[in-house]
């Protein structure tokens, strides 16, 4: 996917229909002169509904189309005849976005299925027409009620992608040489910071036909939390992840200070991120030695962890073994 072509933000104003107003229209017929109310009911107002996609993968769609409108209802006509209601405006969106209210930030749905749908604006109500008014002691109501108003405003549509791993380190750590490796993605890849600007999903084939979805995430960075780097962007998308894979390359200078760092930013913006099921990698390992693996391994005392190497492919069936493993736990 181009990374110009990822938005996985946008802010719309919608304006749902208003209703069509009810009828107090009065029977006349040729040897009928004063015949009864047979107004009918105004149409219902057009909704404004968002439906999942699972063929979609970003909002980039809705991004120039800031002002969503949907039809008003019909009135109601003679003879009891409900008039039309007003066209929905149905909005497609990728699996994993949610919606909330732009002035108050409340969270008001989150679209996971296919073909789920939920409303976002109701349309307003049609009015009764005077029919529904008549009575023993009332036989001609000469009057009808108006529509409902539909309702307007701003609302959001963020998008935090679904996958059941998501990879966690530093820029240039080996995330997307992973991903590349295990699954069918053809993620940028590069030896320089940020390369992964979007985030890439792949799946994983594993034994026996299994498989699972993982997410090559933006790099995080000491500050990420405060919108340093792509620090939002990436802390948004990691909230969807059933369990978080550190990686933390064999060249680091220090792999527990690193693995440390990735935590608190994770903590520091959403502390209910580490209850999530985790296992920390040290990538690159076709780099060391034995003795450099247990100089890092006593370094990480205590610290469940496994070395893999994406080029040499080294220990790479024993993490899918591992991933498979704390999925189903």
């Amino acid at each position: 996917m181009a990374e110009t072509n990822f938005v996985d933000y946008v802010k719309i104003h919608c304006e749902s229909g208003k209703g069509g107003a009810g009828s107090a229209h009065l029977r006349r017929e040729k040897f009928v002169e004063k015949g009864g109310p047979d107004g009918g009911d105004g149409g219902r107002g057009g909704h404004i509904i968002v439906q999942g996609n699972q063929h979609m993968w970003t909002l980039l769609h809705l991004k120039y189309k800031k002002h969503i409108k949907a039809g008003h209802g019909d009135p109601g006509g003679k003879q009891r005849s409900t008039g039309a209601d007003g066209e929905d405006v149905v909005l497609e969106v990728p699996l994993g976005t949610i919606a909330k209210d732009a002035e108050t930030g409340e969270f008001l749905f989150e679209i996971t299925q296919h073909g789920e749908s939920q409303i976002l604006m109701k349309g307003g109500r049609g009015g009764l027409g005077n029919d529904h008014f008549k009575s023993a002691t009332f036989q001609t109501p000469r009057f009808a009620q108006p529509g409902e108003p539909g309702e307007e405003g701003w609302k959001i549509l963020e998008l935090k992608v679904l996958a059941d791993v998501g990879l966690v380190g530093f820029p240039s750590s080996g995330k997307s040489t992973l991903l590349s490796v295990v699954s069918a993605a053809k993620p940028k890849i590069a030896d320089y910071p940020f390369t992964t600007l979007v985030p890439n999903l792949g799946i994983v084939g594993h034994r026996e036909q299994r498989s699972f979805v993982m997410a090559d995430i933006p790099g995080i960075i000491e500050g990420a939390h405060e919108g340093k780097g792509l620090g939002l962007r990436f802390l948004r998308h990691i909230e969807r992840n059933s369990m978080l894979l550190f990686l933390v390359p064999a060249d680091s200078k220090n792999h527990l200070k690193e693995y440390n760092i990735l935590l608190d930013e994770l903590d520091k913006y959403n502390p209910e991120l580490l209850d999530k099921e985790r296992f920390l990698t040290i990538s690159k390992a076709d780099m060391l030695d034995n003795e450099l693996m247990k100089e890092i391994s006593k370094e990480l005392k205590g610290i469940p962890h496994m070395f893999f190497s994406s080029v040499t492919g080294k220990n790479l069936q024993a993490l899918k073994d591992k991933i498979w493993d704390i999925l189903n736990a």
